[in-house]
C-alpha cells in the first residue's frame, strides 16, 4: 500500500500548475441503496464535461472531479478505494500532495455508499458541496448558492432508480439557478454493484451530451432510449434461454420506450422468426416494413450473415409483409 500510495503522489505531483480544464459544474455522486448501483452525474458550460468529471467503476466507487479540474483525481480516487481504503482517505491523500488543492472541487462514493466530498477555498463562488445519506452533491461557479441544497432535496424527495433521481437533482440545480454562465453539455455514468470483470459489461448507463442547447433535457431523452435498449438487450439474452414469454415481456417493455425507434421491434422480429415464432414475426416485420422500406433490403441481406434461415421459401413469406409498392420483384 505504501509503494502504491508513493505511486499516486508522485503521479499527482508531477502534473503541470494550471493545466487543468476549467470545468466549473455541478453534479452529484450517489448510490442506490436497493440495487447498489453508483454513478455520476452533471452539467456544465463546458464542452464535453463528462470526459473530464464523471469516474466511475463497479464494484468500487465513482468520483467527480471539477472546479479547476484535475481529471486524474478520476483514476487515482478509483484505485485507492480498489485498494481498500475509504473515499475519505483517499480524497485527503490526493489533496495533501496537490499544490492546487484550494482550486479544486471533487466528490467520491464507495460501493458501500460512504462519501467524502471538498470544496477548494478559492473555487469561484457560488461554491459548496452537500453530503447525505450514500450521495453527495456539490457544485461552483454557480448563480446562487441554491443550487446544491436544491440538488440535495431533489435526490432525496425523487421515487424511482439511481439515473431517475439523478437527473431530477440535475434538473432542481437548473431551476435554482445552474451555471451562472449557462450550459452547454451533461454526462450521466451508472455502474452495477459489483464487478463482473468486463468493464463494457458492468455501466447500466455511459451518456454524454457534449454540446446542446437543453443538455439536461438531451440527457433525459438518452436514458429513456438507453432504458429501452437495456430491455432489448435482456430481452435476447432471455431468448437465448428460450424463456419466450419474459423476452417477449422485456421486448415489449423496451419498444414502449422509444416507439419511434423502428429498428427495435425489426430485430426483435428476426428474433422470433428464427426461433420459428413465425406469426408474432411476421406482424412485427408488417408494421417496421410500412414504417421504413430501407428494413426490406436489410433482410435480404441477413440469410448469409446467419441471422435468417437460408431459405428462399422462409425468406419470402417475411417480405410479401412489405407494402405492395415496397416489395422486391420475385
Amino acid at each position: 500500500m505504501k509503494r502504491l500510495l508513493l505511486f499516486l503522489t508522485l503521479t499527482l505531483i508531477s502534473l503541470p500548475s494550471f493545466a487543468s480544464p476549467r470545468a466549473h459544474t455541478f453534479s452529484i455522486v450517489a448510490r442506490d441503496e436497493a440495487s447498489g448501483e453508483i454513478g455520476v452525474a452533471v452539467q456544465s458550460h463546458w464542452f464535453s464535461v463528462g470526459s473530464v468529471v464523471t469516474w466511475a467503476e463497479a464494484g468500487v466507487g465513482a468520483v467527480a472531479t471539477q472546479s479547476i479540474a484535475e481529471p486524474a483525481y478520476g483514476p487515482l480516487g478509483l484505485t485507492l478505494m480498489r485498494a481498500g481504503k475509504s473515499p475519505a482517505e483517499a480524497l485527503s491523500a490526493l489533496l495533501s500532495v496537490d499544490a492546487q488543492a484550494h482550486l479544486r472541487q471533487i466528490a467520491m462514493i464507495d460501493a458501500r455508499g460512504s462519501v467524502a466530498a471538498h470544496t477548494g477555498e478559492k473555487a469561484i463562488a457560488a461554491a459548496g458541496h452537500l453530503t447525505g445519506e450514500q450521495f453527495s452533491v456539490q457544485a461552483n461557479l454557480m448563480r446562487s448558492d441554491a443550487v446544491w441544497p436544491a440538488m440535495a432535496a431533489a435526490f432525496r424527495d425523487t421515487e424511482g432508480d439511481l439515473a431517475e433521481r439523478m437527473l431530477a437533482a440535475l434538473e432542481a440545480g437548473e431551476d435554482a439557478g445552474g451555471d451562472i454562465r449557462g450550459r452547454q453539455s451533461a454526462a450521466l455514468i451508472i455502474v452495477r454493484a459489483e464487478s463482473t470483470g468486463k468493464p463494457w459489461a458492468d455501466r447500466r448507463f455511459d451518456l454524454r451530451v457534449e454540446d446542446h442547447p437543453q443538455p439536461i433535457a438531451e440527457l433525459r431523452r438518452l436514458v429513456r432510449l438507453q432504458r429501452a435498449y437495456n430491455h432489448m438487450n435482456r430481452g435476447d439474452e432471455l431468448a437465448g434461454e428460450e424463456k419466450w414469454v419474459e423476452a417477449m415481456e422485456e421486448y415489449r417493455a423496451g419498444a414502449a420506450l422509444a416507439p419511434e425507434i423502428d429498428e427495435l421491434p425489426y430485430w426483435v422480429a428476426v428474433t422470433l422468426f428464427a426461433s420459428g415464432r413465425e406469426q408474432e414475426a411476421l406482424t412485427l416485420f408488417r408494421d417496421v416494413f410500412a414504417r421504413n422500406a430501407d428494413w426490406i433490403e436489410v433482410t435480404r441481406r441477413l440469410p448469409a450473415s446467419g441471422f435468417l434461415p437460408e431459405d428462399p421459401a422462409q425468406l419470402q413469406k417475411i417480405l410479401d409483409q412489405a407494402p405492395p409498392a415496397a416489395r422486391p420483384k420475385r
